[in-house]
């Protein structure tokens, strides 16, 4: 079980939440979102990812997260208890006979899947999170030489050195280790609880300023009016993964937080704040960058469509240069905390199941990072000329884990809470005297996670690979 120390990581309801928003607030919705969004037709894809965010998103959030808070430990050790691998502090597996060896076998495994896929996600993430590094240091330097900093000249010289983007990457990843050894993350909740205002009012600003452009009529509608022909085979698995990428389901990540919450906390409405929250930023993060897309005619996709559109606009505002300072510097602060959540969700199960102290184990997992790192980072200039389909290495390694395997993942572990573990503890998270309707709340969230999440998830993984074809 985690110390007494690490017990506390969330001293606060507002520490909870904004470690598990860090991802929304930074790169999984600012980043990711809108480039997905303008890669699969616009409102169409808008309305399908709201749709899920709510029907298996939210169901499979609060899933995880009973896991943790049940077992009061992070995702491998939590398994190995279900299936009674290691001395149990407390009953906690439904079905009290021997379980078959396969399936022993497997649960015990699952854990270290969600700990390759959080490894390699960590991995690119540090890159963009490296690209994020770069402009706000090119933009803290116009701040003394005013004209010097050119948005299109800026990514160009970015993409074309792969070289710097791994320095950058190497540079994000030992601040991360640094934080995380030290057990320094009650620090950083702090700042990045006083950071996030000052973000949101930035981001504010910059919506209001992009919806004054003459495109803007034509990104909200390309935004919100649905036109279901856009959509493709793949999309849904699209939808459906980059909705657990954001809630941050199926790395285990929410595991580790719930392991941490206090045991008042009542889970159904923590994953509905953070499924609202993470939702309503997606929308504002397009709302955003959609008007800029089109302004000028120009045409922008792929994962560069956050860092070709938002330096453009700060460039064009008064005192721009100062607003992108603060909104690269709030942006890479969301990143970094998003990052550590990450990063704790593996120190952790190495820490609880290996004993590997937390200083070595951060290191470990430093070192594995940023070796799976150097690939995404070259993709752009060394290894350009590989590519898969016809995306780069970049674009590839992020459908491929948010896409396959991010579901996958997400989808095994709820099962294992659906079906194993002990429905008594669960109705205890659920059922409370004082919220009316909480027992309906539980008949409804058990059937969608055993009979309609399942279903849902491999439809959307058969249709990915029919559109492959």
């Amino acid at each position: 079980m985690p110390g007494p120390k690490n017990a506390n990581i969330f001293g606060t309801k507002l520490g909870f939440y904004l470690a598990a928003i860090g991802s929304a607030f930074g790169l999984g919705n600012l980043w990711r979102f809108p480039y997905v969004v303008a890669e699969n037709g616009g409102g169409a894809f808008v309305l399908l990812y709201l749709f899920l965010v709510f029907l298996i998103g939210m169901p499979f959030l609060i899933a995880e997260l009973t896991l943790g808070k049940i077992s009061r430990n992070s995702l491998s050790p939590a398994l190995s208890k279900l299936v009674g691998e290691r001395y149990q502090v407390r009953e906690i597996r439904e079905r009290r006979e021997e379980l078959p060896g396969w399936l022993k076998w497997a649960v015990c495994h699952l854990g270290t899947l969600a700990q390759g896929i959080t490894l390699v996600v960590l991995a690119y993430y540090a890159v963009i999170s490296g690209w994020v590094l770069h402009f706000l240091m090119q933009l803290l330097v116009s701040l003394f030489d005013p004209g010097r900093f050119d948005p299109n000249n800026t990514l160009q010289v970015l993409l074309q050195n792969g070289w710097l983007q791994v320095l950058l990457t190497s540079v994000h990843l030992v601040t991360v280790a640094v934080i995380v050894a030290k057990d320094l993350e009650l620090g950083l909740e702090k700042w990045v609880g006083y950071c996030m205002p000052l973000f949101v009012v930035l981001l504010l600003v910059l919506a209001a300023q992009s919806l004054r452009l003459e495109t803007a009529n034509e990104a909200l509608r390309f935004l919100f009016y649905p036109n279901f022909s856009k959509l493709s085979l793949a999309s849904l698995g699209e939808a459906l993964g980059h909705v657990f990428f954001t809630l941050s389901v199926g790395f285990g990540c929410m595991v580790t937080f719930g392991s941490y919450l206090r045991e008042k906390a009542y889970l159904p409405v923590v994953g509905f704040r953070v499924s609202m929250l993470d939702s309503a930023i997606s929308i504002w993060a397009g709302v955003m960058i959609f008007p800029l897309v089109m302004y000028g005619g120009s045409i922008f996709s792929g994962p560069e469509l956050l860092f070709q559109t938002v330096p453009r606009l700060v460039k064009e505002l008064p005192n721009g240069t100062w607003f992108g300072v603060g909104f690269f510097l709030c942006l890479y602060l969301a990143s970094l905390g998003a990052s550590i959540g990450l990063f704790e969700t593996v120190v952790a199960n190495w820490r609880e199941v290996r004993r590997v102290p937390r200083s070595r184990g951060a290191l470990w997992a430093a070192i594995f990072c940023f070796v799976i790192a150097v690939v995404p980072a070259l993709s752009s200039s060394v290894l350009s000329s590989v590519r898969v389909g016809s995306r780069g290495l970049l674009g590839f390694c992020d459908a491929a884990l948010i896409n396959w395997l991010l579901p996958i993942s997400a989808l095994l572990i709820t099962q294992v809470v659906a079906w194993l573990l002990r429905k008594e503890l669960i109705v205890a998270e659920f059922v409370d005297p004082d919220r009316p309707g909480s027992e309906k709340l539980f008949r409804h969230w058990i059937f969608i996670l055993k009979y309609v999440a399942g279903p849902i998830t491999v439809l959307a993984l058969v249709l990915q690979v029919i559109s492959l074809f």
